[in-house]
């Protein structure tokens, strides 16, 4: 108690704040949502299935080795080709024109170690004339099989059954080596990626039988396990896995996803 002006007043105490009472006008924070033990793209069932991804087991950007200009691309975006068509052709009329005369040269160079061959069995020429003849028909043939690689680099083929899947570039284009002219993909061999728990690895291993039903195609599909990660994630305590579908699978694409189901587990 303190006399302040003939006036007593009761000394201020400090009140021990309610830790139920919220502050006028800040609303009470909401809880925080709880973390998915997995992460989506490995997320699981309460029946143990898991989701997984198609994805091609090739797909390849195409590039010429050479520059000249592009004579024809046959195929557009989505385009379904056969292993061993022409995907891209070259107009190599120029290195056509350098392969000719190079095996004009070999030829004339083979003629001309044959007549020296002869003189030197009559002991017409030395020996040092016989031996520059037979270098430079060598020094011709690898000149004509040096055109006739590049030559064939003019078309390119395709490496397997698949579709296109971008074109980067059309005809009259000039093609420079190592740029993308078409980016491809083998629809014929389709792999499914999927992220386990790593405790699965308990019983799951190569050769596992499992099924997978696509979302896009409302079809179910059976497969087995080919590979397994070789490291485990320590964070997530989940691993990579791959599988390989089996029989005719022909309207599926890379991409589409779904959920897989093992056998002989309870998974």
């Amino acid at each position: 108690m303190s006399l302040l002006h003939g006036v007593w007043a009761a000394a201020p105490q400090a009140a021990a704040p309610h830790a139920s009472a919220p502050v006028q006008g800040v609303a009470p924070a909401s809880p925080l949502p709880a973390a998915p033990a997995v992460p989506a793209s490995g997320r699981t069932q309460d029946d143990g299935r898991i989701r997984i991804q198609l994805v091609a087991r090739d797909q390849v950007d195409l590039s010429s080795e050479v520059s000249a200009k592009i004579a024809s691309m046959p195929f557009r975006d989505g385009d379904a080709f056969r292993a061993g068509q022409t995907l891209v052709s070259l107009d190599c009329s120029l290195f056509a024109a350098q392969l000719r005369k190079a095996q004009a040269e070999a030829d004339a160079a083979v003629q001309l170690k044959r007549v020296d061959d002869r003189l030197s069995q009559l002991h017409s020429i030395g020996q040092l004339d016989v031996e520059q003849a037979a270098a430079k028909a060598k020094a011709s043939a690898a000149e004509v099989a040096y055109m006739q690689t590049t030559v064939h680099k003019c078309s390119i083929a395709a490496p397997f059954d698949g579709r296109v899947v971008k074109r980067s570039a059309a005809a009259q284009q000039f093609a420079e080596p190592g740029k993308p002219l078409l980016t491809i993909v083998d629809t014929g061999h389709l792999e499914l990626k999927m992220i386990v728990p790593s405790k699965w690895l308990a019983w799951l291993k190569p050769g596992h039988a499992l099924t997978v039903t696509v979302d896009e195609v409302g079809k179910t599909y059976p497969a087995t396990v080919a590979r397994i990660g070789a490291r485990v994630d320590p964070v997530t305590q989940t691993v990579d896995v791959t599988a390989a579908l089996s029989g005719k699978t022909s309207e599926l694409l890379p991409g589409m996803s779904g959920w897989a189901s093992f056998a002989g587990t309870g998974h």
